[in-house]
């Protein structure tokens, strides 16, 4: 069982959004803010606080620049326009904050121990300048390849909407300094939680046009558009009046989404809330949930199985490897005699019943059977969960699972193999350490 994230995107999402959820969540803020401190990179401070949307409670996480950065992402008179009297009774660029409590601000302020030479391009940053920010920031090397992943996303988006090669991008909004402090703060924020997997079923957007540095553009933005036609990503759009999804947003689904369909039964372990600034008729509020898929403890199963004679080894091999590939959770032989006294081997496969169609036509195509039976079956499944432990040996993956007695340890095969060849030791002798010393440290 790993940590599982569900964003609920019924308001769009945007970068600061994300990063306020993620700290409702329970992200540490000591961390954050140790992580935007070291960013070479002037002319912001940040503010994390409680504001009240729509009469619920929710985190806020904002970017404050100097006049010099000023953007104009959260001017609602800049992005709709004077005469746009829809938006006159949201004019004020702080109106989220009036009943905020609880502020805690943090300046990152590097005129003395960074030279200027940035200043003359904070908006027009290009990719690997981008990059090079992130590689030099004092965080983790996998909160680094999420943030890089984020980019990676938004300069092929921007190269297509403009029709120009990623090399040539300069990020104008998207590079500019709140969005790359944003985005930084994401990659800390999901790392510092441990997040490994995170559903998002769908991206709600709204309508209309905003204005922007190219001038007066449609919702969804160009770049919006096209991560969501590069990733695979399922949009659904309202008829508010409003760009519900930035591009920063779009990108951060786009580089963590590992699945768009929820659990069938799930609990949730606890939920956090994060405030846009932006004012619609719908409360610019993203939910993020950390959730734990009952469904995978008590559920059903698929085994299919098929007795084949005239199939060579090398060819059940290879099915072998496809149907693993293919989402098999197992897979193994059993030697038979079949009619005739002809030694024959039975495949069984183990499978989820979505894939049972594609993992049939696997073996229908690779093997000689003709038929193949299948059965349903329930089962039941501890409690677990994957671990990086840090041992005397070095830094190990562990699956935890949970029993009525407590819990118990298996160090993943990788890891003992990878230990056994750094300290030239036997299988054994590494196993039982790594148990032990897990065991120590998780119970």
């Amino acid at each position: 069982m790993s940590n599982k994230l569900y964003l609920e995107c019924y308001s769009g999402i945007s970068g600061d959004m994300t990063v306020a959820a993620l700290l409702d969540l329970g992200a540490s803020e000591e961390v954050l803010n140790k992580a935007l401190e070291s960013l070479p990179v002037d002319g912001f401070k940040t503010e994390i606080s409680r504001v009240i949307k729509s009469g619920l409670d929710a985190c806020d996480f904002n970017v404050i620049l100097d006049h010099k950065h000023e953007n104009h992402d959260h001017d609602m008179n800049y992005l709709y326009g004077e005469d746009d009297h829809s938006h006159d009774a949201h004019h004020e660029h702080h109106h989220d904050h009036d009943h905020a409590h609880n502020h805690h601000h943090h300046n990152h302020n590097h005129e003395e121990a960074h030279s200027h030479e940035h200043n003359d391009h904070h908006e027009h940053r290009g990719l690997s300048d981008v990059i090079s920010i992130i590689e030099k920031a004092n965080i983790t090397s996998n909160a680094k390849q999420i943030a890089v992943n984020i980019f990676n996303i938004l300069g092929e988006a921007e190269a297509a909407a403009h029709g120009v090669s990623i090399d040539e991008v300069h990020f104008h909004e998207v590079g500019a300094v709140d969005s790359i402090v944003d985005i930084i703060a994401v990659a800390v924020c999901l790392d510092n939680l441990e997040i490994e997997e995170v559903v998002v079923p769908v991206l709600y957007e709204g309508c209309g046009f905003i204005r922007c540095q190219h001038g007066v553009i449609p919702v969804p933005v160009p770049a919006v558009s096209k991560i969501v036609a590069n990733n695979n990503l399922k949009l659904r759009l309202t008829n508010i009046e409003a760009e519900l999804v930035t591009p920063t947003g779009a990108a951060i689904v786009a580089a963590i989404k590992t699945e768009d369909k929820l659990p069938g039964e799930f609990s949730i372990k606890k939920i956090g809330l994060g405030a846009g600034k932006r004012t619609y008729e719908r409360p610019s509020i993203l939910r993020a949930m950390l959730i734990e898929d009952e469904s995978e403890y008590n559920d059903f199963i698929v085994k299919l199985e098929s007795n084949i004679d005239d199939c060579s080894g090398e060819a059940l091999g290879y099915v072998m490897e496809r149907l693993y590939k293919a989402g098999a959770r197992d897979v193994h032989y059993m030697p038979v005699f079949m009619k005739k006294n002809r030694p024959a081997y039975q495949l069984n496969v183990v499978c989820k019943e979505e894939d049972v169609a594609k993992l049939e036509d696997i073996i229908f195509e690779e093997t000689t059977t003709i038929g193949i039976r299948k059965q349903k079956m329930e089962r039941s499944i501890l409690k677990r969960k994957i671990k990086k432990v840090q041992t005397s040996l070095g830094e190990v993956v562990v699956k935890v699972c949970h029993l009525s007695r407590g819990k118990r340890i298996y160090p993943e095969y990788e890891s003992v193999i990878e230990m056994c060849k750094k300290h030239n030791r036997p299988y054994q002798d590494v196993y039982q350490i790594i148990v032990k010393e897990c065991s120590d440290e998780l119970n």
